[in-house]
């Protein structure tokens, strides 16, 4: 008995699990054959914190594309193609699934967020100058 309560338990349980990289994500298998450092089946990770690539078998993270690095995307009935980097150098991931329209909903509604809570803080910073 660790002398915590049920509820004691799963705070504790959650306080854990939110730290990880995966927390709170949608994941989508998928194939793909754009880059050779990456195996051909992997798992995609999609969270208020970005993009996660993950190795289908092992479940180690390749790679973390945060949204600020997320260039653009684009996606058809069974191709979600993703464009990370920055104007110097940027590389394309292109990802075969049937799921491609819900991943892009996802990356569209977090980052739609993200821009809009960016923008709330700049007014309210605004109004601050202003009364200041």
């Amino acid at each position: 008995d660790s002398g915590m309560s049920p509820d004691e338990a799963k705070i504790a349980f959650l306080k854990v699990i939110y730290r990880w990289p995966t927390y709170g994500s949608a994941f989508f298998e998928v194939n793909q054959a754009s880059d050779s450092s990456f195996p051909e089946h992997l798992l995609v990770a999609i969270n208020k914190q970005g993009v996660n690539i993950i190795h289908s078998q092992t479940k180690d993270i390749l790679a973390t594309l945060p949204f600020s690095q997320i260039m653009h995307w684009v996606s058809g009935p069974t191709f979600f193609h993703l464009t990370v980097g920055d104007s110097s150098a940027f590389t394309k991931l292109m990802l075969e699934t049937s799921l491609a329209y819900k991943m892009d909903d996802l990356l569209t509604s977090y980052i739609f967020t993200m821009v809009e809570n960016i923008n709330k803080q700049r007014t309210v910073r605004g109004k601050k100058q202003l009364k200041g």
